[in-house]
C-alpha cells in the first residue's frame, strides 16, 4: 500500500472532508476522490461513510487510520534521525587514555553527557589503554586523553588542564621529613604503580627515566584503593595527582610530597582525528570535557 493513501486518510480525518483536504494535499478534489475510490476498491471495504455534510470512518477505516499514523510517524522519525546523522549531532564516541588513573571522574562525566546529549553514546575502551594513539589512527577509538602532544599530521589535540603529580606516603616513611623528593630519594624506594609498562607511568617517564633512575622495587597494583592501603601500611609510595584520589577515603596518616623543587606537572590533552573535527557530536563532547575538567 502506497504512503500517499495513508496521507490521504489522515488528512481527510483532520480536515473533515475531501473538499477541505484538496488544498492541503495540493491536488484537486476530483483527484483525491479518485484516489480514495481506487484505495477502497483495492482493499475491498469502505474507509469512510459519506453523507452530504459529514464523513465518518468505518471500523475498518479507523484501524487503517491508526496503522497509517504509526507508519507516518515512524517515517518522520527516520528522516529526523537521518538529518541528525547528516548534521553530525548523533553518534558513538569511543574513548581511551594512556593510563588507568585517568579513568577517575570519567564515569560521572559520561553520565552527565548521557543526560545532556541522549543522542550521543560514549564508550570507554579499556583495552586501548597505554596505546591510545595507534588505536585512534586505526579508527578503533575516537578520542584519547594523553599528556604529550602527538606528532602526527592527521591528528588534532586540545590542551584541557594541567595537574601535578605528588608522592603519597605514610607520615612515618623515612622520606616524610623532606620538603620535596629528588632523584636520589627514588633509588631505594618501593614505588607502587597502577600497571606496566613503566613508560606509561608519569613519574618514571618524565622524571626518573631521563635521569636513568629505576627504583629498587616496583609493584603494579591496578586497584587504587588497594594501592592506598599498602601506602597506609608504609609498604611503599605511590605517585598520583590529588584529583585522582578524591573519590577514595584517604587516611589522615598519609602525606603528599612534591616531586622535585618545582613540582612534577603535566598537561592533559584530548586527541582526535582531524577528519572528525566537523562532526557536531565530537565537538559537543570536547567542549563539555573542557568545561568539566578545566576545574580540576
Amino acid at each position: 500500500m502506497e504512503i500517499k493513501y495513508f496521507r490521504l486518510i489522515k488528512t481527510i480525518v483532520e480536515e473533515g472532508s475531501i473538499a477541505n483536504s484538496a488544498e492541503k494535499l495540493f491536488l484537486t478534489q476530483s483527484a483525491l476522490s479518485h484516489q480514495l475510490r481506487e484505495l477502497e476498491e483495492r482493499l475491498g471495504f469502505k474507509v469512510f461513510l459519506r453523507t452530504r455534510n459529514k464523513w465518518e470512518m468505518t471500523n475498518e477505516g479507523a484501524e487503517l487510520h491508526k496503522l497509517g499514523n504509526e507508519i507516518l510517524e515512524s517515517i518522520e522519525k527516520g528522516f529526523q534521525n537521518i538529518e541528525h546523522l547528516r548534521t553530525g549531532s548523533t553518534g558513538t564516541i569511543k574513548v581511551s587514555t594512556e593510563c588507568y588513573s585517568f579513568y577517575q571522574g570519567l564515569s560521572a562525566f559520561i553520565q552527565k553527557m548521557g543526560l545532556l546529549y541522549p543522542e550521543i553514546n560514549v564508550d570507554l575502551i579499556l583495552e586501548a589503554t597505554h596505546q591510545p594513539i595507534p588505536k585512534i589512527l586505526s579508527n578503533e577509538i575516537d578520542i584519547a586523553i594523553i599528556t604529550s602532544k602527538p606528532e602526527n599530521e592527521t591528528l588534532s589535540s586540545i590542551e584541557v588542564y594541567e595537574d601535578e603529580i605528588f608522592a603519597i606516603m605514610h607520615q612515618e616513611n623515612s622520606l616524610s621529613a623532606k620538603d620535596f623528593l629528588d632523584l636520589n630519594d627514588f633509588v631505594n624506594a618501593h614505588l607502587i604503580i597502577h600497571s606496566f609498562p613503566l613508560e606509561t607511568v608519569s613519574v618514571y617517564e618524565r622524571f626518573l627515566k631521563p635521569n636513568k633512575i629505576i627504583p629498587h622495587k616496583i609493584s603494579a597494583i591496578p586497584l587504587t584503593e588497594v594501592a592506598l592501603e599498602m601506602v597506609n601500611a608504609n609498604m611503599g609510595i605511590i605517585c598520583m595527582p590529588k584529583w585522582a584520589i578524591k573519590s577514595f577515603k584517604v587516611s589522615d596518616d598519609l602525606i603528599f610530597k612534591r616531586i622535585s623543587r618545582n613540582g612534577l606537572k603535566r598537561t592533559h590533552q584530548l586527541v582526535f582525528r582531524k577528519s572528525d573535527k566537523s562532526k557536531k557530536y565530537i565537538n559537543d563532547f570536547i567542549s563539555n570535557f573542557e568545561d568539566d575538567f578545566s576545574k580540576v
